[in-house]
């Protein structure tokens, strides 16, 4: 059995964050690992405070997976700090780390920032350059590449731009438009764009999808999958989430990880 490590913040709802990892890790039959970079409580309505974790502790969770239960695909979340980035940076680069996928949160699904300035410059800088696959939202790719994504020819140039800054691919996703859930995909820098098309699903219950996502591409790239097939693999596995209708809480549920 091939393990994943998620480094993400805690989520006390249990929807996103670490705890929807380790739900996506488990239902894909993988075994999940975790170094937790900050404490969040939180519920379908919001986020009521964040508790960051000191990096030099971050750090040692990271040695501690890596000395141990080697894993072979890390997902990296919400890293709200800029020293918490460096030490996550540093720990990835002393062991030689593959499959990194980062997911850039920096906005919670209920609006909350979760990310503060500085991060974002090292996030930049430290992060993105050690990244098998980088995994924004068009708000964030917005954040990243510095200008407007709001459509296709956007999204498109966001995914050419954030591919040249990686070591391997970028997907800009489109769940943020209206119309439909159209993501694209771009393996390198010079690779033609390769667009998966998803009608959108009418749903409030969006808690965690992107945490979701960026957590399935890790298993099926620990599974030894082909980025494309990985990407496709983790986008079937939320669709099946998000369209098994779970309704629980008073805001924007979580999706069920264990629809299949």
């Amino acid at each position: 059995m091939e393990a994943v490590l998620s480094i993400a913040g805690s989520d006390s709802s249990g929807g996103a964050g670490i705890q929807a990892d380790i739900k996506t890790i488990a239902a894909h039959r993988l075994f999940a690992e975790t170094a937790v970079t900050a404490l969040t409580a939180q519920n379908t309505l919001g986020v009521t405070d964040v508790l960051d974790v000191d990096p030099a502790f971050v750090s040692q969770q990271i040695d501690a997976v890596f000395e141990d239960i080697r894993p072979a695909a890390v997902k990296v979340g919400m890293v709200s700090s800029a020293a918490i980035i460096e030490a996550v940076a540093d720990a990835l680069e002393r062991h030689g780390a593959a499959n990194i996928v980062v997911d850039p949160v920096m906005v919670a699904t209920s609006g909350a920032r979760l990310i503060s300035e500085d991060a974002v410059e090292a996030l930049r800088a430290r992060l993105l350059p050690l990244a098998d696959v980088v995994t924004p939202n068009m708000p964030e790719a917005e954040v990243l590449c510095r200008f407007a994504v709001d459509d296709d020819a956007s999204m498109e140039r966001a995914a050419r731009e954030l591919a040249g800054r990686v070591r391997g691919a970028a997907l800009v996703k489109g769940g943020h438009s209206f119309a439909r859930a159209d993501d694209v995909l771009v393996a390198h820098a010079d690779a033609p764009a390769l667009w998966l098309r998803a009608e959108r699903i009418e749903t409030e219950n969006t808690h965690g999808t992107g945490c979701t996502l960026s957590s399935a591409i890790a298993c099926g790239l620990a599974k030894g999958l082909p980025m494309e097939e990985a990407v496709r693999a983790a986008k079937a596995y939320v669709h099946g989430a998000l369209a098994s209708g779970l309704d629980l809480g008073k805001g924007s549920g979580p999706l069920d990880h264990m629809w299949e």
